[in-house]
């Protein structure tokens, strides 16, 4: 996939390139439902993809995260 194919497919992605700080990953979770954001360096961080079309998204700081009720991913 080029690149703006990948940006038309999630345009999330160009959050990140907007805003290199924006680099924690709202994920919701497939089995339930729950919302939950990852910083780099957490175990998972690098395999979450983001999909805005499960209302995933990106946020430029914990708080910010935190403040739209999503909470830090575990591990």
């Amino acid at each position: 996939m080029t690149s703006i194919e990948e940006w038309i497919s999630d345009p999330s992605k160009l959050l990140s390139m907007v805003d290199p700080g924006c680099t924690i990953k709202g994920n919701v979770s497939i089995n339930t439902g729950e919302r939950i954001y990852h910083v780099p360096g957490q175990a998972l961080y690098s395999e979450t993809v983001i999909n805005s079309h499960y209302g995933e998204r990106w946020f430029c700081s914990e708080a910010e995260a935190r403040a739209a009720g999503w909470r830090k991913a575990r591990r």
